[in-house]
């Protein structure tokens, strides 16, 4: 299993219909709980006072990262910054 750190920042225009922002919305929670409930989606925090997120994932590798985050449904709607980790020689 690979851990990836995962910043997400989400811009959804101001004149998308209201019902496909909200559906999109709900989708988009639905399918995160689902890969949280999995256990890929290991930690996803909030960052105060912006509509972004940084998250942490538990996968195979790269490319099932890459299909998880482009079949999100916000995923039009984001700019994804994605740093591969390791584990640090002096972590307990």
């Amino acid at each position: 299993m690979a851990l990836f750190h995962v910043r997400m920042d989400v811009d959804i225009p101001r004149d998308l219909d209201e019902q496909v922002r909200t559906d999109t919305v709900a989708r988009e929670k639905a399918y995160s709980q689902q890969l949280q409930r999995e256990g890929t989606w290991v930690h996803i925090w909030r960052i105060v006072g912006q509509y972004s997120n940084i998250s942490v994932f538990d996968v195979e590798s790269a490319d099932e990262l890459h299909k998880i985050l482009t079949a999100l449904p916000l995923f039009p709607y984001m700019d994804i910054e994605v740093m591969p980790l390791t584990r640090h020689p002096s972590a307990l």
